[in-house]
């Protein structure tokens, strides 16, 4: 009876143990922190509302993003990937610019995967509805602050930042496009 109780003890505590390392091995911890710099005059394009870096301030990077499952949850934000709008520069998937028609995405770093994504399709799921779009850009969690970046701050690790078209096939009245939580799959 003592050894079965033992025994009992034992295997609760592997089922712990293991929980715990499941748990870790899934997290998304920062790796890091850049401090901010302050755009030159007219750097930072602030078109749909996008921050610009502050001097001094510190902003918190990732290489990593949550796991993704059936129905990974996220901040869905809004991006021009148009030429000229803040999405800076040609999509890194294409090196090309997308029509703000289109419904396209850009990942949070761990999310994009240095590219395996690219041009592949994800379904987007909030507000009641549902819609596919494709992978065309990385919302970079890694860096910010600079040219590159349109001195805008790195994307925090739960990002798909989406075009307007991706707003309104959710049916997002335009007044509350800007931060919707959602989820996503691959499609």
């Amino acid at each position: 009876m003592n050894n079965l109780r033992k025994g009992a003890i034992f295997v609760l505590l592997i089922i712990l143990a293991a929980q715990v390392l499941e748990g870790r091995l899934q997290s998304c911890n920062p790796s890091g922190k850049i401090r901010g710099k302050k755009p030159p005059p007219g750097q930072c394009n602030k078109e749909n509302d996008s921050d610009c870096c502050k001097q001094g301030k510190l902003y918190t990077t990732y290489k990593c993003s949550p796991p993704v499952s059936g129905s990974t949850k996220a901040v869905l934000t809004i991006n021009s990937f148009q030429k000229g709008g803040d999405g800076g520069g040609p999509s890194e998937c294409d090196n090309q610019y997308h029509s703000d028609d289109t419904p396209v995405v850009a990942l949070s770093t761990g999310w994009y995967s240095g590219g395996s994504r690219c041009l592949n399709n994800v379904t987007i799921k909030g507000n009641g509805r549902s819609v596919t779009a494709m992978v065309v850009d990385e919302c970079d969690s890694t860096m910010g602050c600079d040219e590159v970046h349109d001195y805008q701050p790195p994307c925090p690790n739960n990002i798909v930042d989406a075009s307007k078209a991706v707003w309104k096939a959710l049916g997002v009245p335009e007044a509350d496009w800007g931060g919707l939580d959602i989820t996503w799959s691959d499609a």
